[in-house]
Order: C-alpha cells, then sequence, then structure tokens
C-alpha cells in the first residue's frame, strides 16, 4: 500500500445512488481498507454521459462544471463504474475546448480519476480481499472499464482471493451486453438480441452468479435473465470484494 492515507472522493453515479446504494457502501468500505480517507461530496451530479451520447453538449458541459467544481479539490475521484470514470477522465477535457481555465481544471481531474477496482489494484496496491463467497461466479467486461481504461485483470485478480468463491469464465466476456446507455432506448430491438446472447453465454458457464463493474449493465443483464426464469443471481463486483452478499439482495431479487 502506498502512504500517507490519501483523501479520495467517491463520485456515486446516478444509478447506484438511484437503484443500488449498496454499491456505494461497498466501494466506502474497500476505499477505507485500502486505508483511505473516504468523502463523499453532498453537491454532485450526474457526470453528464447520457447527455453527452445524445449530443447535447450543453448539458454535458454544464454538468461536467458542477462535476469539476466539486471534485477537484481530493487527492482522487474513484467511482464504482468504468462508464462514469471514462466520462470524468477522458471525455471532460473535450468539453471545455473553448475555456482554457475549465479545461485546465478538468485536465487535472481527469489525471486523478479512476474506476473503482482498478483504484484499488493499480494505485493503492490491493492483492487480497478478505470477503467471502460460496458460489461459481463468471465476469463480464463492461465496455468503458475494459476498453476506454483497462479494467479486465484488476477484478479478477482481487475475486481470485475471495474465498469459497470460483471464476469461470464465459465464452465472450468482451461482448456488450447491449445496453449501452441511451443505445438501448435508441435501438431496443438490437440491444435485445445482444443481451440474449450474453445470457446464453452466461448459461453456458454454469455459473450461479452474474459479477460485472458497471451497474447499467448488470441492471440489463439482470432484467434479461429475469425474463427468461434464469435463476443467476447478479451482482456489482464490489459488493462481493466488500463482503456484504449477505445484507443485500441480488440486483432484482427481493432480500429474504
Amino acid at each position: 500500500m502506498t502512504s500517507p492515507r490519501p483523501r479520495v472522493a467517491l463520485f456515486v453515479t446516478c444509478l447506484v445512488d438511484l437503484y443500488r446504494p449498496s454499491v456505494g457502501f461497498a466501494a466506502i468500505k474497500l476505499l477505507e481498507e485500502a486505508g483511505c480517507q473516504v468523502v463523499v461530496p453532498q453537491a454532485q451530479t450526474c457526470c453528464g454521459q447520457p447527455a453527452y451520447n445524445s449530443g447535447d453538449r450543453a448539458t454535458a458541459t454544464e454538468l461536467a462544471r458542477a462535476v469539476v467544481d466539486e471534485f477537484l479539490a481530493y487527492d482522487y475521484t474513484v467511482a464504482p463504474s468504468g462508464s462514469c470514470a471514462g466520462m470524468i477522465s477522458h471525455h471532460f477535457p473535450g468539453l471545455f475546448a473553448d475555456d482554457p481555465h475549465y479545461r485546465g481544471k478538468a485536465e487535472a481531474l481527469a489525471a486523478k480519476t479512476h474506476e473503482l477496482v482498478s483504484f484499488l489494484v493499480d494505485v493503492r496496491g490491493m492483492t487480497q480481499v478478505a470477503a467471502k463467497f460460496d458460489g461459481i461466479a463468471t465476469y463480464h467486461d463492461s465496455c468503458s472499464g475494459l476498453r476506454e481504461l483497462g479494467v479486465k485483470a484488476q477484478p479478477r485478480k482481487l475475486l481470485g482471493s475471495v474465498a469459497g468463491l470460483a471464476l469461470k469464465e464465459m465464452g465472450d466476456s468482451e461482448l456488450c451486453c447491449g445496453f449501452g446507455g441511451t443505445f438501448c432506448v435508441k435501438y431496443p430491438d438490437i440491444s435485445t438480441r445482444m443481451v440474449s446472447d450474453k445470457t446464453k453465454d452466461i448459461a453456458a458457464t454454469g455459473a450461479d452468479t452474474l459479477l460485472a463493474g458497471d451497474l447499467g449493465c448488470l441492471l440489463n443483464m439482470a432484467g434479461r435473465l429475469g425474463r427468461e426464469g434464469s435463476a443467476v443471481q447478479v451482482r456489482h463486483v464490489a459488493e462481493v470484494l466488500a463482503g456484504v452478499t449477505e445484507e443485500v439482495a441480488p440486483i432484482g431479487m427481493a432480500k429474504g
């Protein structure tokens, strides 16, 4: 572990805030175990990715400016989402091409923004966790985390230390699940075909649990699995690594 204890701002993300707060709490637990001082900025808003992907650069820039103002003062910004971390670290600076002052700020924030598991492994040097999880899991590599941020080996490294967990790779873990933010709204038929192909790959592994690092992908796949009558449980990887799975039901399932 590196030292001293850095001040880490947790970018909670809209989906975690609205649909799965347990992911945020799991992220805090993991960051504290990694020796960080964790702050959750109260005025944080959406990173602007839905607007950006829809071509509404004015709204995306307005939202990005608010995020920059709220998070720049911290040593690091960490998000339990490759797509949100990718938006801040890869796309924020370009939104301020005509505003040198904010472009500099956005570049500074981008340089110290990370996806959660990548931060734990690559920045804080975490090699293992103390969690337990009995079951066979398969892992889906979400597009933004994989292709923009290089998140691939890091979650598998930490999952390998979870007592009782067996990881079984699916046929094509890097294939998009069809969520794609607004893509699934604009092209529902294509999206449904893509997620159906994904659930076939999941079923072929024989795994009882599906893990990933982006809640949008997880909600999409959990919804399709549920409609197909599958018994596969769906969880954010942070919940397993933090050892909180007994406290919260799988995504889309009632506790108890």
